[in-house]
């Protein structure tokens, strides 16, 4: 049944309208002046009845009968559900019902296994008809759950399409998904956005900044033991972007060893494409083919970012060493295939940069 946390005139006069009674009698069957209803159907969201008054219209709405109250549900979404004139939250009748909220909750789901294939465009359908249809002063604690889970994976699309800065941006997702965890007073999501928004630093080249959040969250109770490991690696990762290779190998390494002891063998195989970029740097090319050549036998390649991550990791390799430079670029050729097969841009433009550095430090590449 309809409910109504907080009573404005748009929902006294909707109410009138589901009861199907005239001005009058509506004022005569709450008890109230008839100049009062007369207000309320005039100035509608810009007025409030009293609070003697609220708890009138309540005991009316929850009297009235089952056809009533699908009148109502039905006339209070198509007069826009939510009045902003009121102070506070505001639920009322337009806001999600159990089944919506199980809708939503399935729609996650199938979005969390569209963004594992980077089917982008479904997973933007998915998570867009959940996020427009309600403002959060709408919704309740469940429905604000169910709209920063929303926000934080659209942030994850962005992020993965490359748009990591900008009012449209993996960033402003993150920043804003946050904001409502924060306001639910959930601090394992708030910390997993914190290293999401690190993640967006470290894209964005803030590398000695990402580092030390990184590393503040690798020792965050607030986070799970694999999200620590996490951000472990990725410290390393930023270390490593950053020239300080010897140490992010070992601080790759400790991570590595935390997700073998965790049983995850994804992660420990993510970890160690990352430590095969470490050993290179440091020129330790025989260790980084040996690591690549773990992660290539052992990752899930189903995923067509991971297949370019990986792909691109290991032409990066084989182009440190002119023997099997060719070999590199043909690898990352392919990589380069996909990336923009899948619009992965933040990919392509990474394969771009390691073309450039290549060819600037041995000449053109042979056609």
């Amino acid at each position: 049944m309809a409910t109504v946390h907080h009573w404005s005139g748009l929902e006294a006069h909707v109410l009138r309208r589901a009861l199907r009674m005239s001005v009058r009698a509506f004022a005569e069957h709450l008890g109230v002046a008839v100049r009062t209803v007369s207000k309320w159907d005039k100035l509608q969201a810009a007025t409030e009845p009293r609070p003697d008054t609220q708890a009138i219209l309540d005991t009316a709405l929850a009297r009235a009968d089952a056809a009533v109250h699908l009148r109502f549900e039905t006339l209070l979404s198509e007069t826009g559900r939510f009045s902003p004139a009121g102070t506070g939250r505001r639920v009322t009748a337009g806001g999600p019902r159990m089944w919506e909220y199980e809708s939503w909750t399935e729609d996650l789901d199938r979005t969390v296994v569209a963004l594992s294939r980077q089917n982008f465009d479904f997973a933007a359908s998915l998570l867009t008809r959940w996020i427009n249809r309600w403002r959060p002063l709408e919704l309740d604690d469940k429905g604000l759950y169910l709209f920063a889970r929303s926000t934080a994976l659209l942030g994850d699309l962005q992020r993965d399409q490359g748009a990591v800065l900008g009012p449209l941006s993996a960033q402003h997702s993150y920043a804003g998904a946050r904001s409502v965890f924060t306001q639910l007073d959930i601090p394992r999501r708030v910390a997993q956005l914190d290293l999401s928004l690190a993640v967006v630093a470290e894209m964005s080249g803030k590398l000695e900044i990402a580092a030390r959040r990184y590393e503040s969250l690798a020792v965050d109770d607030r986070l799970s033991r694999r999200d620590r490991a996490r951000a472990r690696l990725w410290v390393g990762t930023a270390l490593s972007k950053d020239g300080n290779h010897n140490y992010a190998a070992r601080v790759m390494l400790a991570a590595t060893r935390e997700f073998e002891n965790l049983s995850e063998p994804d992660d420990w195989s993510v970890a160690h494409q990352k430590l095969a970029l470490a050993h290179r740097g440091v020129g330790n090319l025989g260790a980084a083919l040996h690591c690549i050549d773990i992660s290539r036998s052992t990752g899930v390649t189903d995923s067509p970012m991971q297949r370019v991550r990986l792909d691109t990791a290991h032409g990066h390799i084989l182009l440190s060493d002119p023997s099997t430079r060719d070999d590199g670029l043909r690898v990352l050729d392919d990589a380069a295939k996909l990336a923009a097969r899948f619009g992965l841009s933040h990919q392509l433009r990474s394969i771009e940069g390691i073309r450039m550095t290549t060819e600037g430090a041995s000449g053109p590449r042979r056609r």
